[in-house]
């Protein structure tokens, strides 16, 4: 216990931190009478040559730069058999800290950045390589300024190679191919560190989870030019690379880098004026056409409804709107129905001014909906000089029959409920559209949706609804091939029930194709990559999905999904506890957010969640199956087995997925009644299988030869 001692002539005050280099401890220097950071080697280490040998080089390695954005060393010293270093004391966070899994602002990143390069240019040009740059390793003071610290594995460029074995050292997250390799490290490996770092504070999260070096997913929310930047430190090669740190910090003070790169708009949830408040459906349906008119758009990206109307009913100012869905304009609105009479305005809003850009009021008759939902879209596009594709229009109506219309945009309200008894009356409300209109192809695909998600949220046997599914997804592409739902509900057929791999991939392409900035569409195909085991590139599609729409409680739930099935359980929780915060009543987020806790081993937190998960849902089983998962994980296998029993016992009642219970009966240890439920599974072609390679919730089943049967039986074997 060192708080309390002095050494030599430094009393310890309290230990800021521990490292694989030295434990921190802050001291008073007794001499000076000022405060200072001594930095001890570790006990264990000190008979270790090499690391003492390192520990002392990162003393004169720091105490040769005098900048004001490196740590400033005072003194090298050993007392009472502990060799320590004493440094500048600085008050503030670390990088790591600072970003807590956020994005931070392009202004404040590059600020940052820039000092970060200017030591660089003073380290490199003392001869110095850092060589273990990363967040941890650089201090945020609390006026803002930057300190790079620990150097650690700094190595000077005019000595000779310190072994004729090949060293690895660095963090593998921030280290530069070249230096992976063993090859040796110059400037050039530091701006391949430092492009991991400004990613991270430009995405919130790491390029890289490790050695591997998949193309990370794109920024996006800042310019082009600050894209090139980044990815030009992140180059494999060090000749294609910044050459020089100078070079680099000329390159972050162009002024253009700040510039919002893309025409971006909110639509938000059209205020329902109408006497009677059951029209909302009519309001909320207006908005929803417009958001799917302009998704369409080359050029124009637009958040999904489920973020843009989480703000439904806040006095939240336009430009905290802008800043959460990061969007330089927002779309505002009123509907008034009164019989066959329509008045709805519309205002397109500059976030940055607050501006009005535009302006408008219909006063028309029910009949004339589908032209103002073409004058609003096109005025949109003329005020933000969108280069559109082609001269197709950007609404298709699909019906003239508007009580067909009126049907399915209530159909559409309960389908936004994204529950078993919405999904039901969306399902009843669909049937009646197409009953007045059966040429109408919307409702085909929107029957087709609802059926295949009864089968893949676990309220409904697979076998009893993904045949209807297949059949509306069909009729709907015969009427309308260009309907990107169809293709989506037709790839679930595919992937969830008949387990043909290539037909699912091929129509989630053709989906996106025609609707690519659909964020929940890109994270649900991103899913179905880490299914069939492209895992990586499963999960840079996820991230660049959840980039489009940060903010949806549908697309934040996938995405710790998807970071779970990756084994990327920090990223899968910082996810989860955003998202939560945003959507505090989001049970599928507490559900998702719980089991990324207790898969990461962090099971009182696990617990809590799913607990509290299961309070906004009452009797839902889903919710008590999980809480069973953890409790086996956690080793309360009696308390895991009566909810194990007792969910078997409801399976005569009501459907339960077999899947779900043999993955809570294999963690309890009961291989047998697990690999039974599996069989069973597998004959109900139970939609959860087709996670079966991927997800590690089958973790306890994966050794018997009976599991290895299964992933052939079900094609994904290779």
């Amino acid at each position: 216990m060192m708080t309390g001692r002095t050494i030599s002539h430094y009393q310890i005050l309290e230990k800021l931190g521990e490292g694989g280099m030295g434990v921190v401890y802050k001291a008073r220097d007794t001499r000076l009478e000022r405060t200072v950071a001594l930095k001890f080697l570790p006990p264990e280490r000190v008979a270790d040559a090499e690391r003492k040998r390192r520990f002392i080089r990162e003393a004169r390695a720091a105490s040769a730069l005098n900048h004001s954005n490196i740590i400033t060393v005072y003194d090298i010293d050993q007392a009472d058999g502990a060799d320590f270093i004493a440094m500048e004391y600085i008050c503030g966070r670390t990088l790591s800290q600072v970003i807590g899994g956020k994005p931070l602002p392009v202004k404040g990143a590059l600020g940052y950045a820039v000092q970060i390069a200017d030591a660089l240019v003073a380290a490199h040009r003392a001869g110095i390589i850092h060589r273990d740059l990363k967040p941890g390793n650089v201090m945020v003071t609390d006026d803002g300024r930057v300190k790079v610290l620990d150097f650690g594995l700094a190595k000077l460029t005019e000595q000779a190679p310190e072994s004729t074995l090949t060293l690895v050292v660095g963090t593998a997250a921030y280290m530069a191919p070249e230096q992976a390799e063993g090859q040796a490290a110059d400037a050039r490996s530091d701006i391949y560190a430092f492009g991991a770092v400004l990613y991270e504070m430009l995405a919130g999260r790491r390029a890289f989870s490790g050695f591997a070096r998949e193309e990370p997913a794109p920024l996006t929310g800042v310019s082009p030019e600050l894209q090139q930047i980044v990815a030009r430190c992140l180059r494999r090669k060090p000749e294609e690379r910044f050459q020089t740190a100078a070079e680099l910090k000329v390159a972050l003070e162009r002024p253009s880098l700040e510039a919002y790169p893309t025409p971006s708009i909110a639509v938000l949830p059209f205020a329902n004026l109408s006497a009677d408040k059951e029209n909302e459906y009519f309001s909320d349906g207006l908005a929803e056409e417009i958001i799917n008119a302009l998704t369409k758009l080359p050029g124009l990206r637009v958040p999904a409804r489920t973020s843009s109307f989480a703000f439904r009913g806040k006095e939240v100012d336009v430009s905290e709107i802008g800043a959460k869905l990061k969007v330089g304009h927002v779309l505002e609105g009123s509907v008034r129905k009164s019989g066959d009479r329509l008045r709805i305005t519309a205002q397109l809003i500059n976030v940055a001014s607050g501006y009005h850009l535009w302006s408008e009021r219909y006063d028309r008759h029910m009949a004339d909906v589908f032209d103002i939902q073409d004058e609003i879209a096109q005025a949109i596009v003329d005020k933000l000089r969108l280069q559109l594709i082609g001269e197709q229009p950007l609404v298709k109506r699909h019906t003239a029959n508007l009580e067909a219309y009126n049907l399915y945009l209530k159909g559409r309200h309960w389908w936004n409920q994204c529950s078993a008894d919405g999904w039901r009356s969306a399902i009843e409300l669909f049937e009646r559209a197409i009953a007045e209109d059966p040429g109408y192809a919307a409702p085909h695909a929107g029957l087709a949706v609802a059926y295949t998600y009864l089968a893949v949220h676990g309220w409904g046997r697979a076998r009893e609804v993904m045949p209807a599914a297949k059949e509306h997804a069909l009729r709907a592409l015969a009427l309308d091939e260009a309907l990107a739902e169809a293709h989506w509900a037709l790839a679930y057929v595919h992937e969830w029930y008949e387990w043909d791999w290539r037909g699912a991939e091929r129509e989630f392409l053709r989906a996106i194709a025609l609707n690519p900035g659909d964020a929940h569409l890109g994270i649900v195909y991103a899913c179905f990559l880490m299914f069939i085991g492209r895992t990586e590139a499963g999960l840079a599609k996820a991230r660049r999905a959840w980039e489009l729409d940060p903010v949806s409680e549908e697309v934040n739930r996938l995405m710790v999904y998807a970071c779970w099935l990756a084994g990327e359980y920090d990223e899968a929780v910082a996810h989860g506890r955003q998202a939560v915060e945003l959507h505090p009543h989001g049970s599928g987020l507490h559900v998702n957010l719980g089991l990324a806790y207790g898969l990461g081993g962090q099971y009182l937190e696990a617990i809590q969640l799913l607990q509290r998960a299961k309070a906004l849902t009452g009797d839902d089983p889903f919710y008590a199956w999980a809480l069973g998962y953890v409790y086996a994980c956690q080793g309360r296998r009696d308390e895991a087995a009566a909810i194990a029993e007792n969910l078997e016992r409801r399976r005569s009642d009501a459907f339960f997925s077999p899947t779900w219970l043999a993955i809570l009966y294999g963690a309890i240890g009961e291989l047998e009644r697990a690999f039974a439920l599996l069989d069973a599974a597998f004959e109900e072609r139970d939609s959860f299988l087709v996670a079966v390679r991927a997800d590690p919730l089958f973790a306890a089943l994966r050794s018997d030869p009976r599991f290895t049967d299964l992933v052939r039986r079900i094609g994904l074997a290779d």
